[in-house]
């Protein structure tokens, strides 16, 4: 069952860009922004890519605001040149059990290309060139994962394959093998109509987008959690904290149930009913696994029969889930000793906003509450999984 990688630090993204498609983590999916100038040997510079890089995010802000991403979210960040590959922005996103996210962030990437019609992109996962599978019955026959290395990308919103040539004027202006991408950047700017993808390609992927993005809001799925109120709290503010605490559930061992025995951070003395928003693949993952919680936990459940019995199992599960979290990241948190402040972190401060707005230090003692150690927790989770993200 444990296929999710961890989330991806975002000082550890250029590594992964800069890596080769083997080496991604499994289930990933990485995207490149190429600006004007990508195929200019002296590139772009630093500041320029930082500022185009600010406006996406921005421009993008709305789509993904309230995003639950299954695993890792869409980050952008800035690579310089390397090799033949331009000064760039991009990242990889490791999408885990959830295949929405990752057509999710093709959308996103479409979506980059026609707002900003100068910049070229690409899209592949650990299959390649995924695009084209899509749309695999309407490929030409030269068009295989030998030859399709540098000729698949938006441009313009629109998907663009750049051709082999089969005549001598095409010899004239294209490349005998796969280009190169400051070629294939050259080959879209000064050829954009010719290197436009057949009309029954386009439309496959076109088909697979085309509900986005409602889709966002017909993915989720609302369901009624009795969890202790420092969960209830968290979510209601920050609802991207479901998944890491529903796969920490999902992926659980008898080594992490270790961490709920008894319980030191959501005690089951706090319970409220919550109304939780969840993605359909959160809510199937934790909803379908058998669970009864160890007597020491201090969570019992009520007969199955009980009007709130799925709302108790529901709400056990996330209180496990958050608690094998925190446990977890208390092993990473940055020691005292080392002159690291977390209080002083906004991340710490967004999170301890958000408790006093619910009332959470009149359950608890705000001192109790800091000495758990479960904000610090729970900001380090915030912070790795936010990253750079548009979000």
């Amino acid at each position: 069952r444990k296929r999710g990688s961890p989330c991806v630090p975002a000082r550890l993204m250029e590594g992964l860009l800069e890596e080769r498609r083997g080496e991604w983590p499994q289930d990933s999916v990485c995207y490149r922004l190429y600006p004007p100038g990508g195929q200019d040997p002296a590139g772009v510079g630093r500041a320029e890519l930082e500022q185009r890089r600010e406006g996406i995010v921005g421009r993008l802000a709305l789509l993904c605001a309230g995003y639950i991403w299954h695993n890792e979210a869409f980050r952008l960040q800035c690579a310089p040149a390397r090799g033949d590959v331009p000064a760039h922005i991009g990242g990889v996103t490791n999408f885990g059990d959830n295949v929405d996210d990752e057509w999710f962030i093709v959308y996103l990437i479409q979506q980059i290309t026609k707002e900003f019609p100068d910049l070229v992109a690409s899209v592949e996962d650990n299959d390649g060139d995924f695009l084209l599978i899509e749309a695999a019955e309407y490929l030409p026959k030269w068009l295989n994962p030998d030859t399709s290395a540098n000729r698949v990308f938006f441009y313009c919103g629109e998907l663009h394959i750049i051709p082999i040539p089969q005549n001598p004027e095409e010899r004239s202006w294209l490349p005998a093998s796969n280009p190169t991408i400051p070629q294939a950047l050259n080959l879209l700017t000064t050829h954009s109509d010719k290197c436009l993808a057949a009309g029954p390609i386009r439309k496959a992927i076109r088909r697979r987008l085309q509900s986005y993005p409602e889709k966002i809001h017909a993915d989720r799925h609302r369901a009624y959690c009795y969890v202790p109120v420092g969960i209830a709290a968290v979510l209601q503010h920050r609802p991207d904290l479901l998944a890491p605490a529903v796969q920490a559930f999902y992926l659980r061992d008898p080594i992490d149930l270790r961490a709920c025995r008894p319980f030191k951070r959501f005690l089951p003395n706090t319970r409220v009913m919550t109304l939780v928003t969840f993605t359909k693949c959160l809510y199937a993952q934790l909803q379908q696994q058998h669970f009864m919680p160890d007597r020491r936990s201090g969570y019992t459940l009520p007969a199955q029969s009980d009007q709130h019995f799925k709302a108790h199992a529901l709400g056990m599960k996330l209180a496990h889930g958050f608690e094998i979290l925190c446990s977890k990241c208390s092993q990473s948190l940055p020691s005292s000793k080392t002159g690291s402040n977390i209080s002083s972190d906004p991340l710490w401060e967004g999170f301890i906003n958000s408790l006093k707005k619910n009332n959470y230090f009149r359950v608890r003692s705000r001192t109790v509450f800091r000495h758990s150690r479960v904000s610090s927790a729970v900001a380090l989770v915030m912070a790795q999984r936010v990253g750079l993200s548009c979000s």
